[in-house]
């Protein structure tokens, strides 16, 4: 029997499972172009926290000033990925990233060249993030969820993980090149290269995906998708969860764009920074693949909760210890515990709504998350430029972290409450 919670419209279509296409061998080769393009294209996000401090005495700004890059990059990284998605709809994934691929070799050799803040800042967020960074990630992660339905959680972790392999791999690969050879020479070098290698690979993606699986529910669902997922209008949950998303990746970019500069300020030097920041994100995908696993058994919601309080547990860490070995510590517990935060989004998305309206919804959550990173990333350096230190910073993210964690328990409790009587 169907309660007044669900539609016939949202039943399971009929043998999903049963493509000879999806899940297939060529599905996991595809994904591993995906994981590499992901990976290359995250430079974009990455090596611009690196040169943070460089940037500062360079163009003799405020700490706040030269976090405007990284600010500018994750918001045209966010509007984007909405662009970008619309062209993989309508033209096929492997268009958006060649694309992306030479816009984001444009903009790392124009960044390069800049002589002025603001010849910087358009080359990062225009080239770079809104058409270069943008177009290996939310178009990915759409095309993977097309392509599997079994496991179409742990390859959705699987190809989000690339960015994290992206932060664990360019920060101390672009250390090295800027102590060797100047900031400039590295940006140049590192657009060369991401063009030279991504382009060929993205004709590894010229195949369009299944139209099955585009309209297949997750099989990891553990709500039935109505027309009022969780009791409340689609409206109203997707607003929650862009607000979510926005609390928990303010947090999480505190120290993800500002430890390189913390650990400047604390005498350590840029090189241990971008060491921890490798180890941060090496351990988020760790995290990341874990976390997949974990949500095809208990669905994103608890996934989501699960993250967000081991996050703000790291977060009040940082907040309690500053010595060199306890970073370093701090670091991979960070990396460890918040790794799966943002790929549950994407799940609870699959989970809670029509499948036709997943991909523009998937869309617009990530770019709230992508928001939040570049907000988080600016108010850090703000908060330092005031109060002369980062621990009013840490605090800052420790009370973003509450509203996320309050959230999504306030969701959960819903869900529970609707299983208990669907009436």
């Amino acid at each position: 029997m169907i309660s007044k919670h669900q539609t016939q419209e949202s039943a399971p279509v009929p043998n999903e499972t049963t493509s000879p296409i999806t899940d297939s061998p060529y599905a996991w080769a595809r994904l591993c172009a995906s994981l590499l393009l992901m990976t290359l294209g995250g430079s974009g996000m990455y090596c611009v926290t690196v040169v943070l401090p460089r940037i500062q005495a360079e163009f003799g700004v405020a700490r706040a000033d030269a976090s405007l890059p990284y600010t500018l990059t994750m918001v045209g990284f966010g509007l984007g990925g909405i662009l970008m998605g619309k062209l993989a709809d309508r033209y096929g994934v492997m268009v958006p990233v060649l694309v992306g691929a030479v816009a984001l070799g444009a903009g790392f050799i124009a960044a390069g060249f800049a002589t002025e803040l603001w010849q910087f800042n358009l080359a990062q967020g225009l080239l770079i993030g809104l058409l270069g960074t943008a177009a290996t990630f939310a178009p990915l992660v759409a095309d993977t969820t097309q392509w599997f339905t079994k496991k179409r959680g742990i390859a959705l972790a699987i190809c989000m993980s690339g960015n994290y392999v992206a932060g664990a791999l360019w920060p101390p690969v672009l250390q090295h090149f800027i102590d060797s050879v100047g900031w400039r020479q590295a940006y140049i070098g590192v657009g060369i290269f991401c063009t030279a290698v991504m382009l060929p690979l993205a004709f590894a993606l010229k195949r369009r995906p299944p139209a099955l699986a585009a309209s297949a529910p997750t099989a990891s669902a553990t709500s039935m998708v109505s027309e009022r997922p969780i009791g409340l209008s689609p409206a109203a949950l997707q607003t929650l969860l862009c607000i979510a998303g926005v609390s928990c990746c303010v947090a999480m970019s505190m120290p993800q764009v500002h430890i390189v500069a913390y650990c400047g300020d604390l005498g350590f030097g840029a090189a241990r920074g971008a060491e921890m920041l490798s180890l941060m994100l090496g351990f988020g995908i760790v995290s990341r693949l874990l976390s997949g696993w974990i949500s095809d058994r208990i669905g994103g919601l608890r996934t989501l909760l699960l993250g967000a309080v081991l996050q703000g547990s790291a977060l009040l860490l940082f907040f309690m210890f500053n010595g060199l070995v306890s970073l370093y510590v701090v670091s991979i517990l960070f990396g460890l515990f918040q790794g799966g935060i943002v790929p549950s989004y994407a799940l609870i998305v699959r989970e809670h709504f029509t499948p036709k309206e997943a991909g523009a919804r998937v869309g617009t959550v990530l770019m709230a998350t992508l928001f939040g990173m570049a907000l988080g990333g600016w108010m850090s350096g703000a908060i330092f430029d005031f109060t002369g230190s980062y621990r009013a910073a840490f605090a800052n993210g420790i009370a973003w972290n509450l509203l996320n964690v309050a959230i999504v328990g306030w969701l959960l409790l819903r869900l529970r409450k609707l299983k208990a009587d669907p009436t």
